[in-house]
């Protein structure tokens, strides 16, 4: 059986980690402080902010959230990203998304300072990884590499598959993976043979957003599975309502796997306590 890889105890570490660094700041000299903005009122995006704000009052990190009308023009925008850009106060910031569609990401992305990437989205940012001297990294994909090392899951000549492109997930997990000495495959939707491929994983990672789509077959005996997907389905009667599950079938993958995350509290805490360092490393890089 599986050995679950828990996310909840590691960030708790993590997070507990970054408050005692606070704690070392001399008194009088201000701490640090993120931002996140939000472009309308994007009921999970709400949600996903608030999270990121208990986590910042329980390490002691000072928060601020920058609130615009979901019609904000694109010009409106670039002005509030250079505001915050030139914040002496603001150490850190990211841009909650998703963004309405007459917001140019790429060009957003692209304009916010490198040095304040707590996302780790900027292509200076992402270029640093890809060399392996990035400074701030990438939430999730840093949460997964330091799940892994906890639980001493070495990744060297280990075949490591990612299920899933996207450059907030898949992409930059490759590219850590590979600074593990591991050999990297990605497959996406337009891949052919992707159980044949997933049966050849060490390490299988998953972040397509399909619902248990990863399933016992797909896998071989001894696999370590790490399900970054985030779903609600039908908890099966009106009083259940929605359950949360992954991209991996837990249940059916389990007893075959040697080790597993849940979904939720497997991959989801580390990547807000990976957010809340990248916030003090911000802030400790600025002074």
């Amino acid at each position: 059986m599986a050995q679950i890889l828990d996310g909840k105890a590691q960030a708790a570490k993590i997070r507990n980690q970054v408050m005692v660094n606070i704690s070392n700041i001399p008194s009088g000299k201000p701490g640090p402080c993120m931002a996140v903005v939000q472009v309308g009122d994007d009921p999970a995006s709400t949600i996903y902010i608030a999270q990121k704000e208990k986590a910042c009052a329980e390490v002691g990190i000072n928060f601020k959230k920058v609130s615009l009308p979901g019609n904000i023009s694109n010009d409106a925008m670039l002005a509030e990203i250079d505001t915050l850009n030139n914040d002496s106060n603001v150490h850190g910031y990211m841009v909650q998304q998703p963004l309405p569609k007459q917001l140019d990401v790429d060009e957003i992305l692209t304009t916010i300072a490198p040095h304040k990437d707590v996302d780790c989205l900027h292509p200076y940012n992402v270029g640093m990884i890809s060399e392996g001297r990035g400074t701030l990294l990438p939430c999730t994909p840093a949460g997964v590499i330091a799940l892994l090392d906890a639980y001493n899951i070495g990744l060297e000549g280990k075949h490591c598959v990612i299920l899933g492109r996207s450059r907030i997930v898949g992409k930059p997990l490759g590219m850590m993976m590979l600074g593990k000495n591991a050999t990297v495959t990605y497959c996406h939707s337009r891949t052919k043979n992707v159980a044949e491929i997933c049966r050849q994983a060490d390490v299988l990672a998953v972040a397509i957003g399909r619902a248990k789509f990863v399933t016992a077959d797909m896998i071989k005996e001894g696999c370590v599975l790490v399900d970054v997907g985030i779903n609600r389905i039908d908890g099966g009667s009106a009083a259940k309502g929605k359950k949360i599950c992954g991209d991996i079938d837990y249940d059916g993958c389990f007893k075959k796997a040697s080790y597993i995350t849940p979904v939720p509290g497997g991959v989801g805490p580390m990547t807000v306590a990976l957010l809340i360092s990248n916030a003090f490393s911000a802030w400790a890089k600025s002074r």
